[in-house]
């Protein structure tokens, strides 16, 4: 973070136990700044719109507002906020619900606190960071999306592009690390996706990982 400064964050669990633990734990590894508790979905986004924070611990199955609701909620009207879910891992579709909504980290609830704090950083960063073992069960999921030929050849700088988005960078990040406009960029992903075939990034990724392109 710029300065030094502690990542600020909301954890919003339905479980007091798990969110104070956390908590807990956060406060123990330093550079984390938690500045709310949340017992569902609602209350978490209340708590974004209260406190700007750089980003949230999100649970899945809340009562009142799932997490996935509250991500989708939180990422249209919270655009810097960034969301990592830390959740019990047990369906493949809400893996998928969460990335579409716009998680962009992905954590099981047996994660430790080198983990927990490594994702916080990197997401607050503008990177992705998934838990190898949801890598490993997204790359299992689309089968018959990654082995499909494409109608039309990625040109060299589509494929360095797809190979950037499987390394969790951001457009803009992007932009900067090949020298060119966001917007180029942009024209860029467009193209990816027609020529893959993607609805979002996380089909992106997973093409990548399947093809070789990222790894």
């Amino acid at each position: 973070m710029p300065d030094g400064a502690a990542v600020s964050v909301v954890i919003a669990d339905d479980q007091r136990m798990v969110r104070e633990g956390i908590q807990l734990m956060l406060s123990l590894v330093g550079g984390v700044d938690v500045v709310a508790l949340a017992a569902n979905g609602e209350e978490a986004v209340a708590a974004v719109a209260e406190h700007d924070p750089d980003v949230v611990l999100m649970d899945l199955r809340m009562p009142v507002c799932d997490g996935v609701s509250a991500t989708e909620r939180i990422r249209s009207a919270h655009p810097r906020t960034q969301i990592v879910v830390l959740t019990t891992f047990s369906d493949d579709e809400e893996v998928l619900a969460a990335l579409r909504a716009g998680a962009r980290g992905y954590l099981t609830k047996d994660a430790g606190a080198e983990e927990v704090t490594r994702a916080i950083s990197r997401v607050a960063a503008g990177h992705a960071d998934l838990d190898p073992g949801v890598q490993r069960r997204l790359l299992d999921m689309l089968p018959s999306f990654v082995k499909a030929p494409l109608a039309e050849p990625l040109t060299d700088r589509e494929t360095d592009v797809l190979r950037l988005i499987g390394a969790g960078l951001s457009n803009s990040e992007i932009a900067v690390h090949l020298q060119v406009s966001e917007s180029t960029v942009k024209t860029h992903v467009n193209h990816v996706f027609a020529k893959i075939k993607a609805r979002d990034r996380a089909q992106a990724v997973t093409y990548a990982f399947r093809n070789g392109i990222a790894s």
